[in-house]
């Protein structure tokens, strides 16, 4: 299956400009981030795609190779066809020294870094309460990652050995082949890119220079966090290869649904049943908060079923800000059940004593359902 224009994926023209094809990408970015689209394989692949494209076309070097041979341009063993920068088997500027380096001044020298990479970026999910996120709080975690081997302190070659230059490529990390009528560079087989081998590994990681562990961290969450925020802990990801710098830890926050109250940004919502006779004589009510306590709401005479009543600054905390949201209650009517006779009677006496005036909202609604049969025709 051939692979898509690289133009045609960032929905560019061929003649774009740097900052149309940035435009693009970081829009096309941002609907397919991974992130975003959480389980959607067709999503990730697509994110890879653009990614890759972008990569090619914001260098000119390897956007003017590309242009004239297309996708051969970065084909011959280059690790698979891996994203460029590092994601895939071989890196494009490695292609890009043989297809241009002659003219741009000579040849890279050995390869120094002995292999080191980067470790992954770890996720962990952490699910929090209404309150936790009130208040803020310090958690403990336990994270299972790869740390750096204390043995060989992440060199990977036993104690009192250190790696040796690949003899096969002669610690460029690369061997040079023949492509038609262009001299490309390939990950060497060998050392596999690093440019040096070890010839005694390490019993305890076996070469990796890093063993599995599961570690205990600290944790501190924000006061008026939300659903969604992330928390990063740099350099608390994976232990690198040979050496490299450790990834990041990235904490996911959820909140879990509340009995009393639903949240919107600072803003918290209380939905409070009232008894027909505090409705409609008026009194006070009692309402919980989120931060412990209780607030007092007066219910005046004749209140309906969804009235809304405003507590300033009882709401949710903001993100990095001091000032709270509101808190808002709104009411609903309680029918009585269960009643005695005695009650019943009671009511019926006062749907008896009862008028217009009393009842407003149903009189004028039954006013307008005669209005409607009377203007209907026969």
């Amino acid at each position: 299956m051939s692979k898509p224009d690289f133009y045609t994926l960032l929905g560019v023209d061929r003649s774009a400009s740097g900052d149309e094809l940035k435009k693009a990408y970081r829009k096309l970015a941002m609907k397919y981030h991974p992130d975003k689209n959480p389980g959607d394989d067709a999503a990730e692949q697509k994110f890879k795609e653009i990614s890759e494209a972008y990569e090619v076309l914001k260098d000119d070097q390897q956007r003017a190779a590309y242009d004239q041979y297309g996708h051969a341009a970065f084909e011959g063993g280059m690790g698979g066809g891996g994203h460029p920068g590092g994601m895939g088997g071989g890196s494009m500027s490695d292609i890009f020294d043989d297809l241009f380096g002659e003219f741009m001044g000579g040849r890279r020298g050995p390869r120094s870094d002995g292999g080191r990479t980067r470790g992954q970026d770890l996720r962990y999910n952490m699910q929090i309460t209404l309150e936790e996120a009130f208040e803020g709080k310090k958690a403990q975690i336990r994270v299972p990652s790869s740390v750096t081997c204390e043995t060989c302190t992440g060199s990977g070659a036993t104690p009192g050995s250190q790696p040796v230059k690949c003899n096969t490529c002669g610690g460029n990390g690369r061997v040079r082949a023949a492509q038609g009528f262009i001299s490309v560079e390939r990950t060497c087989p060998a050392c596999h890119g690093r440019g040096q081998v070890i010839e005694n590994p390490c019993s305890d990681c076996h070469g990796q220079g890093r063993v599995q562990k599961e570690r205990t961290l600290s944790v501190t969450i924000p006061q008026g966090v939300e659903e969604g925020t992330r928390i990063r802990l740099a350099g608390e990801g994976e232990a690198g290869m040979r050496g490299g710098p450790a990834g990041d830890l990235y904490i996911f926050l959820s909140l879990e649904p509340h009995k009393l109250f639903e949240r919107d940004g600072t803003e918290l919502f209380c939905d409070v049943p009232v008894s027909l006779t505090i409705a409609a004589l008026g009194g006070e009510i009692e309402v919980p908060t989120v931060g412990g306590g209780k607030v007092k709401v007066k219910v005046p005479e004749g209140t309906q079923t969804g009235k809304q009543f405003r507590v300033r600054g009882k709401g949710m905390p903001g993100l990095h800000a001091r000032r709270h949201g509101d808190l808002y209650i709104q009411i609903h009517v309680e029918t009585p059940v269960g009643l005695t006779k005695a009650q019943k009677d009671l009511l019926k006496k006062f749907d008896e004593a009862s008028s217009e005036k009393t009842n407003p909202e149903s009189t004028g609604f039954f006013d307008k359902v005669k209005e409607f049969f009377n203007d209907t025709p026969e």
